[in-house]
């Protein structure tokens, strides 16, 4: 018997659709802090998932030893739910008032059981997570997505888990409510597996499990020593497909020379038999011979080219795939200086102070940051028109302004990729549909997959697809944590998608290292309501 936390054994699953996910897999996962990477569609989230109970194998199976405790990747952001209902702790609570009013039935005691410090843990559990200033009365709808994360966050801490599954926890949260996470789990003693794309919080695990092909690969230490570690192997693969490829041309080239000084050599041969006047019969059996011998040479080599061949094969498997994206997007120049949006005293319930003021010319690459709940994905909204200001004068050009919620819900979820496209991009030939699906990594039978099945990262590629290529092209994008539950490679795809992008754009984001790849021109911040220029 393994020791591990977590022992998966034989494990296979696929969608209702049959799209395979996992074949057998076999791992184990040891306490400490364990760190999971893959592309997006590997099966990171899936694997969570089958850990956790919420999706059953088709074979196989998978053991958790002592309590579990799993902060999934899409939280509800909305709701009327009070803070104590979300936290699992109203029961509780509700019970710890009737006794305190003198009411001593034998069920609230029970519900309390150990229970009764709950109210002074989860403040201090808030606190920690940058809750403090949030009562247990209030509800769901009045917090930002950040304060959500972490408000699921501390719903699972305070079960005293043994084992936790984060599911890119970092997803919303500012940088200073992401250091207070990182500073929790900086002090977790129990088995944490952790889905994330957020380099800081990768180099604080353990080890790193690699999810490929269906495996999983375990490498010690932190995510930087990880990456040399991949770097290295590549370099590797990338010299043995270059000796593999030289090998087979050697073998391709002797082999056909060997063929010309064969076809040579029987020429001879002919002409010599026949100024011989040999007898047919044996004139007929040298031949016979010479031919052979020149068959079995040719199989020599031929079966070397097989083997060359077979071993570019083999090193071209070891190497891994760089998926990039190459755009060309002249559709969406906008005219230097041009006015795309002007917003005057704008104010949305208790949001924005005195009103605030903004002005986007293009092609401007604008930043907005500021500490979750300031207002940042309400100000996208009014700027894209899908929210009225309370109070101000919103004034926009002509031309489209595609917004991109942190939901990526901008997508029929019931439609196939191809027929997404075809519904924003009308005009395109089918033809030219299709080609431009590859280009962003939807090649074949993948562009007929339904977005509703498609990880964070191919619904971000299937909806830059349809935006960038829509019908009018977008002149300013409006982008809500677009790096969230993106991988490191989708997240560079995203960068390029960006940086070919000829229009304006305004981007939310912590990610600095990401906003540093898309050159960003001009940086706003919003603080105790007003918006102000800087970081």
């Amino acid at each position: 018997m393994s020791d591990s936390p977590i022992v998966v054994s034989g494990l296979s699953f696929s969608w209702p659709d049959d799209t395979p996910v996992f074949d057998q897999l076999s791992v184990t996962v040891p306490d400490g802090r364990t760190g999971l990477v893959a592309p997006n569609g590997a099966g990171k989230t899936t694997l969570l998932r089958l850990i956790a109970g919420e999706l059953r194998p088709a074979a196989g199976s998978v053991s958790v030893d002592g309590l579990l405790g799993y902060l999934p990747q899409n939280l509800p952001l909305t709701g009327e739910p009070s803070v104590a209902e979300v936290l699992g702790i109203e029961p509780v609570l509700r019970a710890l008032a009737a006794v305190e009013s003198g009411d001593v039935a034998e069920e609230h005691f029970t519900t309390i059981g150990t229970d009764w410090d709950i109210e002074e843990r989860t403040r201090a559990q808030l606190d920690r997570l940058g809750l403090g200033d949030v009562t247990l009365d209030r509800t769901l709808s009045t917090l930002s997505g950040g304060q959500v994360v972490s408000l699921g966050l501390a719903a699972q801490l305070l079960k005293r888990p043994d084992v936790l599954l984060l599911d890119e926890p970092t997803n919303n949260l500012d940088a200073e409510a992401r250091h207070k996470l990182y500073a929790v789990l900086d002090d977790w003693s129990g088995c944490l597996l952790v889905v994330s794309h957020d380099r800081a919080l990768l180099d604080r695990m353990d080890r790193i499990a690699e999810l490929h092909a269906g495996e999983i690969r375990y490498y010690g230490g932190n995510f930087s020593e990880y990456e040399a570690a991949v770097q290295a192997e590549r370099e590797v693969a990338e010299k043995n497909v270059r000796s593999a490829e030289q090998e087979v041309k050697r073998e391709k080239r002797e082999m056909q020379q060997a063929r010309e000084r064969a076809a040579k050599r029987a020429s001879n041969a002919q002409r010599n038999l026949s100024s011989a006047g040999l007898p047919k019969i044996l004139a007929g059996a040298r031949k016979r011979n010479a031919q052979e011998s020149a068959g079995k040479a040719d199989g020599t080599h031929a079966a070397r080219v097989g083997a060359a061949k077979a071993k570019l094969d083999e090193a071209e498997r070891s190497l891994r795939e760089d998926q990039k994206i190459v755009l060309d997007l002249p559709r969406t120049a906008v005219p230097a200086g041009r006015t795309l949006f002007t917003g005057e005293g704008l104010r949305k319930r208790d949001l924005f102070g005195a009103g605030v003021d903004l002005t986007v010319r293009g092609p401007e690459r604008i930043a907005l940051s500021g500490a979750n709940g300031t207002g940042k994905s309400t100000l996208l909204r009014i700027v894209a028109g899908d929210l009225e200001p309370d109070a101000g004068e919103v004034r926009r050009a002509d031309g489209r302004i595609a917004y991109l919620s942190q939901r990526l819900d901008l997508l029929d979820d019931e439609r196939t990729i191809a027929e997404n496209l075809a519904a924003f991009a009308p005009a395109m030939p089918q033809a030219d549909r299709m080609n431009l699906l590859a280009r962003f990594l939807f090649r074949g039978d993948r562009a007929h997959r339904p977005v509703a099945v498609l990880s964070g990262g191919e619904r971000l590629r299937a909806t830059l697809a349809c935006v960038l290529f829509a019908e009018p092209a977008p002149q300013l994008l409006l982008l809500d944590e677009p790096t969230n539950n993106l991988d490191l490679v989708s997240a560079g795809q995203l960068e390029s998608a960006l940086n070919a992008f000829q229009g304006a754009f305004i981007v939310v984001s912590h990610d600095d290292r990401f906003l540093d790849g898309i050159r960003i021109d001009r940086r706003l911040r919003l603080a105790e309501g007003r918006l102000v220029e800087g970081r």
